[in-house]
């Protein structure tokens, strides 16, 4: 494969990666809320891009620095707003663990 061709594919998941992660940043940060955000699922795409990043072998590599530590950073920022429950009220937190007891008048209708 040409060598030109093969940088190029370097470069696309060193941007589209982190650009997905900012993305969903910015939703949290725009509605300051982490509601229906997994913790767990942006726990453990840091994990896989850290260990991605160990994998390639390219230390120096600004693609993988970029791409993958960078991301796996974000991602674990995100991780720990969604354990913080990031704008949410503690009545919300509240009714995460323990649901609302339907009243009379919310039965009836």
């Amino acid at each position: 494969m040409h060598p030109i061709l093969i940088n190029l594919c370097g470069w696309l998941p060193a941007i589209i990666i982190p650009l997905a992660t900012v993305i969903q940043l910015n939703s949290i940060i725009r509605n300051r809320s982490t509601a229906g955000v997994s913790a767990l699922t942006w726990f453990l795409f840091g994990v896989a891009n850290v260990g991605l990043y160990i994998y390639t072998e390219k230390y120096g590599d600004i693609q993988a620095i970029a791409g993958l530590l960078g991301s796996a950073l974000l991602d674990f920022v995100i991780t720990g707003l969604a354990i913080a429950h990031y704008g949410e009220s503690g009545a919300e937190n509240t009714e995460r663990i323990v649901p609302k007891q339907k009243t009379e008048s919310t039965a009836q209708s």
